[in-house]
């Protein structure tokens, strides 16, 4: 473990699903190395249910995570931000102080799905990889870490 937590801001335009799962998979897994928040540009008000029901099968808790705007975090300084899904990617993101590496790892919509369950499941082990693979690179440029990460969520989730 490095003296310093990469902290990383997970934004989906829902913050319901993808970005749950991220936050928490971040913060339970890998909260030695990393400090995770989520946000989205029109939050649903709560986390989809089946994104709970995927973490608390994994063992995760579920207590606190909640449907955020990323106007809360406008004036947090973050070393990540991450948007999940195309339509958060394509928006116009607020700036974040202390000039955060942006990148985007695209991941399917689980609820949009015609398995929504079975995609939940397959988002969420997609990202416990590739979160995993992120803490285990070495403390080199940030952007080039989340750059390999992009490129492995890219070959699991290639139609997303």
């Amino acid at each position: 473990m490095s003296d310093h937590r990469t902290s990383i801001l997970f934004l989906c335009t829902g913050n319901s699903a993808r970005s749950i799962l991220a936050e928490a998979i971040a913060n339970e897994i890998y909260g030695d190395d990393l400090q995770a928040f989520s946000a989205g540009s029109q939050p649903k008000g709560q986390p989809n249910p089946l994104a709970l029901r995927t973490l608390e099968r994994h063992g995760l808790p579920t207590v606190g995570l909640r449907s955020k705007s990323w106007d809360e975090f406008r004036d947090r300084s973050f070393d990540l931000v991450v948007t999940l899904c195309d339509s958060a990617a394509k928006e116009s993101c607020p700036v974040f102080p202390g000039a955060p590496v942006r990148c985007h790892w695209g991941l399917p919509d689980p609820p949009s799905a015609s398995d929504p369950a079975g995609m939940f499941e397959h988002v969420f082990e997609g990202l416990l990889d590739a979160l995993g693979h992120f803490t285990t690179l070495p403390d080199y440029d940030i952007r080039a870490k989340a750059e390999l990460v992009r490129q492995r969520l890219a070959a699991r989730f290639p139609d997303a």
